[in-house]
């Protein structure tokens, strides 16, 4: 990507010199201290079946509240027990600066795109945090990956998943990087828009399989506008180089809920599915980047 020396962005919130007390599992082990309880309660089958999930969850997320309560992770009285000196590597600087410029594109991209329709666009922050963060959604681990809370409008992101998502997911390349934060700000378009709120009240109506299903269509509507994105800031700043396509279509794979299930059980349970499969993914992503029109991506209808 032909991202350096490009505007960065004002709206980020550098949270990675604060550390939280009144934490139930700090660190990133903290899903894995669960899993003996959760196995006990739920026996082996029940214990990889929620464990697909969370992982599915824990890549890109629309669902934060809900799973904090579910894993029990939540913890009201949770505060900034102290604030050290920020120590960071030289990459990590260079990834501060790298999603930086990726927020301050989506935000020209967005601002344009909502002109265009005569609205206006509320540009989200993006916060930087290390192993925990509280957030208007509640308490989250790193190891729950980035996301995105509607209570607040932010984008939270602890910048070691990077490295999970080239080692452990096998999605290198900083468009694949790129792609991440895309997908939250098309969360946050989504809420803007009012979608994400109507999701909300709709799945309190829904059974859990159902609600699964409308949770797979507000994933892959964001994974289109993450396309979308893509497409017009490469149409108005030549943004990507070769392989950059091939490295967003890559990620999106490698986060399908089937590979993620087949990946950690060795089967798929489409009934608990919440963000779609990998060919879902890709196809939508696919759709905003090949076409970069917003009305495209009505995955509730198509």
């Amino acid at each position: 990507m032909k991202w350096r020396g490009n505007r960065r962005s004002n709206n980020i919130e550098d949270q990675r010199n604060q550390r939280m007390s009144g934490f139930r599992g700090s660190g990133n082990s903290g899903l894995i201290r669960l899993l003996p309880a959760v196995f006990k309660l739920l026996g082996f089958k029940g214990t990889l079946l929620l464990g697909a999930g969370i992982l599915a969850f824990a890549v890109f997320t629309g669902n934060v509240q809900n799973l904090l309560s579910l894993i029990g992770m939540q913890s009201p009285s949770a505060t900034v027990s102290e604030t050290v000196p920020l120590q960071q590597s030289a990459k990590e600087k260079e990834q501060v600066e790298f999603v930086s410029v990726i927020l301050a594109d989506t935000e020209d991209t967005w601002t344009a795109l909502f002109k265009s329709q005569g609205m206006s666009y509320q540009q989200p922050t993006l916060v930087l945090f290390r192993d925990a963060v509280k957030s208007a959604c509640g308490m989250a681990q790193s190891a729950m990956g980035p996301f995105y809370c509607p209570a607040d409008q932010q984008v939270y992101i602890d910048l070691s998943f990077y490295d999970q998502l080239q080692d452990q997911f096998n999605a290198p390349g900083d468009f694949a990087q790129a792609y991440v934060i895309a997908h939250e700000v098309g969360h946050h378009i989504q809420t803007l828009l009012g979608i994400s709120q109507k999701v909300h009240a709709a799945r309190n109506t829904l059974n859990q399989v159902e609600g699964n299903k409308l949770s797979v269509k507000q994933e892959l509507q964001a994974d289109c506008l993450a396309g979308v994105w893509a497409y017009h800031a490469h149409r108005a700043r030549q943004l990507l180089e070769a392989g950059d396509v091939e490295e967003g279509l890559q990620a999106a794979s490698a986060i399908g809920d089937d590979t993620l299930q087949k990946q950690s059980s060795g089967y798929v349970s489409p009934d608990s599915f919440t963000h779609g499969t990998s060919a879902q993914r890709v196809q939508w992503f696919r759709t905003g980047l090949e076409h970069g029109k917003m009305d495209l991506c009505d995955t509730f209808n198509g």
